[in-house]
């Protein structure tokens, strides 16, 4: 920083002031700085400024798969909005989903010095005693049923499902099968759920529940066996990838879509509109809720509180494409 001082002609303060993006510091001078660390080479050292004011400018992020759509892009978002707010991101992935592995994570970001951890749990584990999180953390946790304990922050599973059924049976069909994600999966289970009480309001006969795994594959296997169910005129799938293994098999069967039976996902993946035919989904807004994510543990670091209980819902909308139709009379 001295070097930098003496080469831009101005003080180690002034330096100091430009390397934190003090606003009180002249244009021209700004740049006069900024161009002598570029020639010196010179990046401030971010472990001293950690131990100077206690803070590290990370956040850990813990998550047990990054395989599914909705990690993924919830890590994207909060990776994106967290840069945006000067923060870098750390992430530690958990192999096997257990409370010694849990707690081995949040140990190995201690060391590696973090100021808040985002936990992406899309399995049932904080719902259970199984898993708990060390007290006094800055943490916010994602698509989990522990609101009761911890900052949680989900798309509103429930109403995006029911607006998925809500649409098939005002097209006139008499009733939606489903193809459910994993029983594990809290997001699988929330929509599994949603699906059945929406066709008890309607007073609509309930399917058996197929289950997927999320991959398109199984989608592919449950719709190979759907195509031969004698009145399956509407499916609702968990995720996007699912309903395009359905739309494969379907077609393989011979069945049109939508003629001969019509396909709703959940999602909204960015290939969605590519399918054949485009496909109907529930739009999950994953920026949304990335940006939810930090600017909650934000407010516990600024405010320097643990992790305050209670569950912020994103919402989510319909969007119909052309895989759904009325039935064929």
């Amino acid at each position: 920083m001295a070097d930098v001082a003496r080469l831009a002609g101005v003080s180690s303060q002034t330096v100091s002031r430009v390397s934190n993006g003090h606003p009180s510091v002249v244009g021209s001078t700004r740049e006069q700085v900024l161009a002598a660390m570029k020639h010196l080479g010179y990046r401030p050292n971010s472990a001293a400024r950690a131990l100077r004011y206690g803070e590290f400018h990370t956040i850990g992020v813990i998550l047990f798969s990054l395989t599914s759509t909705g990690n993924s892009r919830t890590l994207e978002a909060i990776a994106t909005h967290a840069a945006g707010e000067g923060y870098a991101i750390t992430l530690i992935p958990v192999a096997v989903p257990t409370q010694d592995h849990v707690l081995g994570a949040f140990t190995r970001l201690g060391e590696l010095a973090v100021d808040a951890v985002i936990v992406i749990m899309e399995i049932h584990l904080l719902d259970t005693a199984t898993v708990t999180l060390p007290p006094g953390v800055h943490v916010v946790v994602v698509d989990s049923d522990a609101g009761d304990r911890y900052s949680v922050v989900d798309t509103d599973q429930t109403d995006g499902t029911r607006q998925a059924v809500r649409h098939l049976l005002e097209l006139g069909h008499r009733t939606v099968w489903h193809v459910a994600g994993p029983a594990e999966s809290f997001a699988g289970e929330r929509r599994a759920m949603a699906w059945r009480a929406s066709l008890e309001e309607a007073g609509c006969e309930v399917p058996p529940v197929r289950r997927g795994d999320w991959s398109g594959e199984s989608g592919y296997a449950v719709g190979l066996r759907l195509a031969d169910e004698p009145g399956c005129t509407a499916v609702f799938a968990g995720n996007d990838q699912m309903a395009l293994g359905l739309l494969r098999a379907f077609h393989e069967k011979g069945k049109v879509v939508p003629r001969d039976v019509s396909v709703v996902g959940f999602d909204d993946i960015p290939d969605a509109a590519s399918f054949i035919p485009p496909l109907t989904t529930v739009h999950q807004d994953f920026a949304e809720v990335g940006r939810a994510c930090v600017q909650g543990v934000l407010r516990q670091i600024r405010s320097d509180t643990p992790s305050v209980p209670g569950t912020t819902l994103v919402s989510t909308r319909l969007v119909t494409r052309r895989s759904t139709a009325p039935p064929a009379r």
